[in-house]
């Protein structure tokens, strides 16, 4: 991906690079910004402090042993290098099972937000505006006390039922977080600083997108986990997928530029990437779909206490016969084939992970352009930030958790058993009653005369 230089370096690679994978921005490009390209854009980034740009922390061990590349080469080994050493830790974060993928996603969250917010503290921070670090994280901690909460309250209702402090936090938990919510508003009212009023309300405008974008996200993520590990897996590999085999595609084949909001990207690497990703998608949801480790609902063991993954897998993840249409039966001599038909639903996963989810990475592009930066951090050597690695994932955990809400997810019996369990014996009665009536009507269950 393409290499950003501070200001003032000279840049040794031709204008236009082959390859499309990274949303930087080339020195001439960023020097345009700042100069101005017209004067509408001036008068609009005249007003905006630079951030500051992180020195280069590429391993000293990587920069030795790759001092004799081109900086085109030596950024492809070391993205290279560090994209397999994130992968290994993908996979054995699925090993140690839901909760701790769970932690992760939580951790992740933070460090998005913090990465975000810390553009903001960076480029306002000579205004010394009061409160502004101390209101955002506490923000978050109310969304986050709101969210969790939620979860904790629909996933494990029983072991809130029969925990008396958390039968009542739950009880209230709405109203809680609103008075917590409520707290942080007043606070930030009180810190309002005269002939500050707009920049203020622009950094408090700043806080709530963010929580937007990160936390609900993050949120999305872990109810998709709950529906079956396959949710969370499939889709978070089919964007790192894309973004793999997009940049491998641009680097090597890339001629034709996709976007003016990302110069680097270009359409082979988009339509190369497109159909690596599916057929990955395809395969490694054939994979999966015969273990019930991943395809089985994540629940908790109120025996164990403990989060179990088993269960009788349903007939999304049990193989069935297809029959080819006319053409790709003449084209195979194929009349049919046996497939999972989660596989079916993992080309609509992968699609939208090839064709809309590197938006949200033109999204970010965008975002740092305005700030005149390379990367959100520079956590991850030849990489960029945590939020930089991430952008697309938030598009694409909203769409799973639409997607599984309008296609797959029907109603859930041992909810309604547990809501039910929760009435008083009265309603428990009523209900059993209008239950034995409707199963009767139906004639499901047979007609009781009346004793004589």
């Amino acid at each position: 991906m393409t290499e950003l230089r501070h200001r003032g370096a000279k840049d040794s690679e031709p204008p236009v690079e082959q390859q499309p994978s990274e949303d930087k921005c080339s020195d001439s490009e960023l020097k345009a910004e700042k100069d101005g390209v017209s004067d509408n854009e001036s008068k609009v980034d005249s007003g905006v402090p630079e951030v500051p740009v992180p020195p280069d922390d590429t391993p000293e061990v990587l920069n030795k042993a790759l001092s004799g590349l081109s900086s085109r080469w030596k950024n492809w080994w070391v993205r290279g290098i560090l994209t397999l050493a994130m992968i290994s830790f993908f996979f054995f974060i699925i090993y140690l099972g839901p909760m701790v993928l769970m932690m992760i996603v939580l951790c992740v969250q933070i460090k998005c937000f913090h990465e975000i917010i810390r553009i903001g503290y960076s480029v306002y921070h000579s205004y010394d505006l009061p409160w502004f670090r101390t209101l955002s994280w506490y923000f978050l901690l109310c969304v986050n006390y709101f969210f969790y909460g939620e979860t904790v309250t629909d996933y494990f209702f029983t072991l809130v039922q029969r925990e008396e402090p958390l039968r009542i936090l739950s009880k209230y938990h709405r109203f809680i977080s609103f008075a917590l919510y409520l707290t942080g508003f007043c606070m930030f009212v009180l810190s309002l600083v005269k002939k500050h009023y707009r920049l203020q309300f622009y950094m408090f405008g700043w806080t709530h997108v963010t929580l937007l974008i990160v936390v609900t996200q993050s949120h999305l993520i872990i109810h998709n986990l709950f529906e079956g590990m396959i949710w969370f897996i499939v889709p978070i590999s089919c964007v790192i997928c894309n973004d793999i085999m997009a940049y491998m595609f641009g680097f090597f084949f890339g001629r034709t530029p996709l976007i003016k909001l990302s110069p680097k990207k270009t359409w082979e690497g988009f339509i190369g990437g497109f159909f690596a990703t599916i057929v990955f998608g395809i395969m490694l949801s054939y994979v999966m779909a015969g273990y019930r480790y991943f395809v089985c609902p994540v629940e908790f063991n109120n025996d164990s206490n403990s989060f179990q993954v088993d269960c009788e897998p349903s007939e999304l993840f049990q193989l069935q016969d297809y029959t080819l249409p006319g053409v790709l039966e003449s084209v195979t001599g194929w009349t049919t084939v046996r497939l999972y038909p989660f596989q079916i639903h993992s080309i609509a996963l992968s699609s939208f992970a090839s064709i809309v989810g590197p938006f949200g990475g033109f999204f970010a592009s965008g975002f740092k352009r305005a700030f005149k930066i390379k990367d959100f951090a520079n956590t991850i050597p030849g990489h960029g930030g945590i939020m930089d690695r991430f952008d697309c994932q938030y598009l694409m955990a909203t769409f799973v958790n639409v997607y599984i809400a309008s296609f797959i997810r029907g109603p859930n019996p041992s909810k309604v058993i547990q809501q039910l369990l929760a009435l008083r014996p009265d309603q428990q009665l009523y209900i059993f009653n209008s239950l034995k009536a409707h199963l009767t009507e139906k004639g499901l269950l047979p007609a009781v005369e009346p004793a004589a």
